[in-house]
């Protein structure tokens, strides 16, 4: 948790950007009956009922401090999926020596995944270009990009989207949008405040 905490208190540098990175399984969810269209004065009337059409997943990467965000939207997330990400977030900074990335620590989260996907010299040279730093379990809410999403639900994902290409379109021009707008996140809680409201965890620990 320090950290993170740590990473998010330090200035903004081009060379060693703090980016943070998640998915989130998104249901695609299409109009059975189609709804009526919007008039005047009126709001649209769709049905209730909804067809299932599948699953989907959404890659975010999220730098808090410039407002500049990378989407991707994926049928599933496997560790190729995740390598091809990132090859496309480190491509995403050709002048920065490291990007540090906050991430989870679910099992794709690291570098067998750039092994299992590109030869072992492609796969060196990318795990180069990353600091990995993982958020504790049950924490996620360390995770700015876990704001990013919260503002995507909002935003973009409260209306029904039935096919993957559709929903990747949307997710795009959301992004597209958050970008052009440069919409940054100002972290208040800091490693005192942690220290000050877990300071019985610390103890704890501090016993073992």
């Amino acid at each position: 948790m320090e950290e993170v905490l740590n990473l998010y208190e330090q200035e903004y540098d081009p060379q060693r950007p703090v980016v943070c990175f998640d998915e989130r399984p998104c249901q695609l969810l299409g109009d059975i009956i189609a709804p009526i269209h919007m008039k005047p004065g009126k709001v649209l009337r769709q049905d209730y009922h909804y067809g299932r059409n599948g699953t989907c997943v959404t890659m975010l990467a999220f730098e808090p401090l410039s407002g500049k965000r990378i989407v991707c939207v994926k049928e599933q997330k496997t560790k190729k999926d995740y390598a091809l990400f990132m090859e496309a977030l480190a491509q995403a900074y050709p002048e920065a020596e490291k990007i540090v990335l906050i991430q989870d620590n679910l099992n794709t989260h690291n570098p067998s995944s750039f092994y299992e996907t590109f030869s072992s010299e492609q796969a060196f040279e990318l795990t180069q270009r990353f600091q990995m730093c993982y958020t504790p379990k049950k924490a996620s809410w360390l995770n700015m990009a876990e704001l990013e999403f919260a503002a995507l639900v909002r935003q973009c994902l409260d209306r029904r989207l039935g096919n993957i290409e559709v929903f990747a379109k949307e997710v795009q021009a959301w992004a597209k949008e958050r970008n052009r707008k440069k919409i940054t996140v100002s972290w208040q809680f800091t490693k005192n405040n942690a220290r000050e409201k877990f300071n019985r965890f610390y103890k704890d620990v501090s016993n073992y």
